[in-house]
């Protein structure tokens, strides 16, 4: 499960679409892929066929599980505060969470995951 700030933005993109590359792989291991974000259903389709995702966007515009997973919180961009998606990923393996990302590398995301699940 990851969360990502905004749809069809340069990192949320990127992120997504390593995760895309992949997908196949984690498919054929059993591994579901979930991207949450506060965006709306209607942006969340937009994106995802803009790109081909084969995994599914949640839609959390009330922030309910973004604020159960303790990713919704205080950021800052050039001084101003605002309340935001933390990008964050949790690997979760039998309903426990074996792993937990919080330095999240938008280009390199998916080498983080696959080494987290050693399946390589």
């Amino acid at each position: 499960v990851y969360f990502y700030p905004k749809d069809d933005t340069p990192g949320c993109t990127k992120e997504a679409c390593t995760i895309a590359e992949v997908y196949n792989e984690f498919e054929a291991l059993n591994i579901t892929v979930l991207g949450i974000s506060k965006d709306s259903p209607k942006s969340h389709k937009k994106f995802a066929d803009k790109f081909q995702f084969g995994f599914n966007l949640i839609a959390d515009t009330e922030t309910e599980i973004l604020q159960a997973y303790g990713v919704w919180g205080e950021k800052s961009m050039y001084g101003k505060k605002y309340m935001g998606v933390l990008r964050t990923t949790f690997v979760i393996e039998d309903g426990i969470i074996r792993e937990i990302f919080d330095k999240v590398d938008t280009k390199n995301h998916t080498d983080q995951i696959i080494k987290a699940l050693d399946i390589k």
